[in-house]
């Protein structure tokens, strides 16, 4: 038994480990967004922390950390290469 392929056959994988998926809780949706944030009150200001988002959760998720004041940028996920974010 795989403990990183449960519920999939014998070999089976959910698909690459390099898929980016959405950040948003129970969503399997590919990634196509970077929220780049960081919590002032306990990481320096040039740390980003990274969260990924589908289309249809893009919003929630800025909303979710502009209300508590973490958020500080989104770009596109394919602008991983020149962010240089940190996870």
């Amino acid at each position: 038994m795989n403990i990183f392929n449960l519920g999939g056959g014998a070999g089976e994988t959910a698909g690459p480990a390099s898929a980016a998926m959405c950040s948003r809780k129970a969503c399997r949706a590919d990634a196509s967004w970077q929220l780049l944030w960081n919590n002032p009150k306990i990481h320096t200001p040039d740390r980003r922390k990274v969260w990924l988002a589908c289309g249809g959760h893009k919003e929630w998720l800025e909303d979710y950390l502009q209300t508590r004041g973490l958020w500080k940028e989104t770009v596109p996920l394919d602008a991983a290469s020149t962010t240089g974010g940190n996870s």
